[in-house]
């Protein structure tokens, strides 16, 4: 993918080799230059990018096919995670049903399966329900979706509480742990960086390799000529809504064994979510990867440089928001961006 971007967006790709460089040197600074806490923030910025990209790809789709800024988006993930919670946890949620199965590991991925289908189900109906009367009016639908988002919050507030919920079924891969230069990593960490970068081949072998993927790569690019060749570019406008909200419920299902069900996953990962699509180009696939990895390491470097008593925790949830800003300054149009 980056050898096919070098002839056209040197520039884009340069700032963005800088931009990872200067990062990892702040990590390096921020870990006290040990070795070992640098390899657990590297990772730990990757798996936060996994988790980032699974919320922000389909922003990033739906933003670029059709002009939608789907704030609904991070309710999707708070969904996705309380659903697996609730699966996983029979004697303590509202849905029984996963009592019946022992084994941990098939009851997990029944709750994933569940969460997903939730997820694209939801995405449906908001698509064809609400969304597609207001084609032509992007502040109705601004508004819808940001009101979609305080009525799921609403709905699990009144499901399960506001407390939040710490997981405490073990699952065997969350009984693993491995070293990097004598520092503890979680196996199930790794296997979530390994589902995100599957999930990241996936989507983009879908857009390259697929007709269905062209069709989408074109509807960006100009919907209308993609209607006037016959297509049914609502369907693909569909299509692409229910993929986006399914993914940003999977990516709550698997997050949610250790980062635990609470009300303010919507919010936190909407707004880094937010920040990535933009900072990597508005409607870029290609940027919303590349910035998924920028925000991701750069929120765990923070979050690594906030430890010192000094420096004070709130930076690390600002991180997002602050590469955000430094980027638009560099290329208000984001990383990848081009003129819409």
């Amino acid at each position: 993918m980056l050898k096919g971007l070098l002839p056209a967006r040197r520039e884009s790709v340069t700032t963005t080799l800088v931009l990872f460089g200067a990062l990892l040197v702040f990590t390096f600074y921020a870990a006290n230059y040990d070795i070992g806490t640098f390899s657990i923030t590297l990772l730990t910025g990757v798996l936060r990018a996994m988790l980032l990209f699974l919320v922000a790809a389909g922003l990033s789709l739906i933003f670029g096919l059709m002009d939608i800024l789907n704030f609904a988006q991070g309710g999707y993930f708070m969904l996705g995670a309380y659903l697996t919670y609730d699966v996983m946890h029979p004697e303590m949620g509202l849905f029984r049903f996963g009592g019946s199965i022992e084994d941990v590991g098939l009851r997990f991925i029944l709750a994933l399966i569940v969460a997903t289908a939730v997820g694209a189900a939801l995405g449906y109906v908001l698509e064809r329900g609400l969304l597609r009367p207001l084609y032509k009016r992007a502040l109705f639908q601004l508004v819808l979706t940001f009101g979609v988002s305080i009525i799921l919050l609403e709905v699990i507030k009144l499901a399960w509480g506001p407390s939040p919920y710490s997981w405490t079924v073990r699952l065997p891969l969350q009984d693993l742990q491995f070293f990097v230069f004598g520092q503890q990593f979680s196996t199930y960490r790794l296997f979530v960086i390994g589902v995100g970068l599957l999930v990241m081949a996936l989507v983009i072998l879908l857009l390259r390799r697929t007709r269905i993927g062209i069709i989408i790569r074109a509807g960006v690019q100009d919907p209308e000529m993609v209607s006037a060749l016959g297509i049914n570019v609502r369907a693909v406008f569909t299509l692409v809504f229910t993929i986006g909200c399914a993914l940003a419920a999977f990516g709550g299902g698997i997050a949610v064994p250790f980062l635990g069900a609470t009300n303010s996953l919507g919010a936190t990962f909407l707004l880094a979510g937010i920040a990535v699509i933009v900072l990597g180009g508005l409607g870029s696939f290609e940027g919303t990867a590349v910035g998924s990895f920028i925000v991701g390491l750069g929120w765990a470097a923070m979050e690594q440089f906030s430890v010192r008593p000094e420096i004070g925790t709130v930076w690390a949830s600002l991180a997002p928001m602050l590469l955000l800003a430094f980027v638009l300054l560099l290329r208000p149009k984001g990383l990848f961006g081009e003129d819409r």
